[in-house]
């Protein structure tokens, strides 16, 4: 396979902040009396705010009205923001910023494929918004994953076919979205998904851009 593109997740794979997640959606849950715990937490990675919502109020048998979720949903976004105030350059992911060189170096494409949409956000505090050439988030979506749509339109703004793209992931759900693409798949940061990623590794550093050139 020789590599024209690469589109990455932006948590867990650029920049770890599930810890702030978890605790964002711990309050939520807390406040609605339904239990919530790391094994539940892993069940809404990947997903939307909104979706995440819905699991939530799943797991307690809770009905929301339109307003109170979006109630809920500012709640936990602002909770979330308050708790990333400090993130910057040093918390990149082990090998991040050396792919993103070596892949600019030899004229790839770069894009993020992310269903958060405080993306943008995110990666101006890590300062690499500039190694990207297409951007799409949460805020550009319709559908978001585990329907392909985020990173086909990744993949037709950086103008390639899916086949000649890698995305890194490490969600299930994400994983099945760049599967139903038809783009080639790699788990980054968790193991859990060797079964069903076409690669799997700890961390970007991992990855050689040799092996596919």
């Amino acid at each position: 396979m020789k590599i024209k593109g690469l589109i990455f997740d932006l948590d867990g794979v650029i920049v770890s902040t599930e810890i702030n997640h978890f605790d964002a959606w711990s309050a939520i849950a807390e406040q609605l009396s339904i239990e919530f715990n790391e094994a539940d937490n892993e069940k809404i990675k990947g997903l939307s705010r909104s979706d995440s919502l819905d699991v939530i109020c799943d797991l307690g048998s809770i009905q929301l009205t339109y307003y109170e979720k979006l109630e809920y949903l500012e709640l936990k976004n602002k909770m979330y923001l308050d708790s990333i105030q400090s993130l910057n350059k040093d918390d990149l992911l082990p090998g991040v910023l050396h792919l993103l060189k070596q892949a600019k170096k030899k004229d790839l494409k770069l894009a993020l494929g992310s269903s958060s949409k405080n993306a943008k956000y995110i990666l101006q505090k890590l300062f690499i918004t500039d190694y990207f050439d297409v951007i799409i988030d949460g805020n550009d979506v319709e559908s978001p994953k585990p329907d392909p749509e985020v990173f086909l339109k990744g993949a037709e703004g950086m103008g390639l076919n899916v086949e000649d793209i890698v995305v890194f992931e490490d969600a299930e759900s994400g994983i099945l979205a760049a599967q139903t693409g038809g783009f080639y798949t790699v788990a980054v940061g968790n193991r859990k998904l060797k079964n069903c990623a076409d690669e799997c590794i700890d961390h970007l550093g991992e990855f050689l851009l040799k092996n596919y050139e």
